[in-house]
């Protein structure tokens, strides 16, 4: 039996940001727990065309209209648009069992060095100093700092890795920070961060993996078809 467990202990995928690309610096966090709750929210809305051949086909359509002038049931001209999803829920951080461990880094800046890897998240790397200085070194231009404009100047791409089979690439369009507990030299030893990301939906290749896999457990809930008799028939 291994020391401090049991041998047969399965081992806990965890969760992580990891920047999409390689920039300087690189951006990486690797959830220290996994969030307990995810919450995860796709919204649509209906729209109606201005099309007058629409509005007539509607204003002579009855029920039965319905069923043999129009593609299926809905309305002439009704068109909905889905929202791409959004997640939310909470990332824990805690120095305790590394300052236990006498870890020199947390005993020095508890964590601090995670936190501020998730803030730069939320910042484009054109803003970033250490950019400034490895572009200055190549020849390149004074940096800037305005946060709009050029794709230049929108925060990275950062993909939220959640097991095998959900790799999104997200914007973190929400960040909360509340730090709980403090060192003598007031470094942050704990803190709970809530994060609201918006899953870049489109034809690339980390969201075609996640889409794909999601269409493969569809297709596998096709073995629970049978059950679609209880809602018909008493059992």
């Amino acid at each position: 039996m291994a020391s401090g467990g049991f041998s047969n202990k399965p081992k806990i995928l965890r969760g992580a940001f990891v920047e999409f690309g390689i920039s300087l610096p690189p951006l990486l966090v690797v959830f220290q727990f996994n969030p307990l709750t995810i919450s995860r929210t796709r919204s649509a809305y209906v729209t109606q065309q201005a099309n007058p051949q629409d509005a007539q086909a509607a204003q002579n359509s009855g029920f039965s209209g319905l069923l043999t002038s129009s593609p299926g049931i809905r309305p002439p001209g009704q068109r909905i648009t889905i929202n791409p999803e959004r997640l939310s829920f909470d990332i824990r951080l805690d120095a305790t069992d590394k300052l236990n461990d006498g870890d020199g880094l947390t005993q020095q800046f508890g964590i601090a060095p995670q936190l501020a890897t998730l803030e730069l998240m939320m910042m484009p790397k054109g803003g970033s100093l250490l950019t400034a200085a490895v572009s200055a070194l190549l020849g390149g231009g004074p940096p800037s700092f305005a946060f709009s404009g050029s794709d230049a100047k929108n925060p990275p791409v950062m993909l939220f890795i959640w097991g095998r089979k959900k790799v999104l690439p997200v914007n973190i369009t929400n960040m909360q920070i509340r730090e709980e507990e403090f060192s003598a030299d007031l470094n942050p030893i704990r803190a709970t961060v809530s994060v609201s990301l918006e899953v870049i939906e489109g034809p690339n290749l980390p969201f075609i993996y996640t889409e794909a896999l999601r269409e493969v457990m569809s297709l596998l809930n096709l073995a629970n078809i049978g059950q679609i008799a209880n809602t018909i028939v008493p059992a």
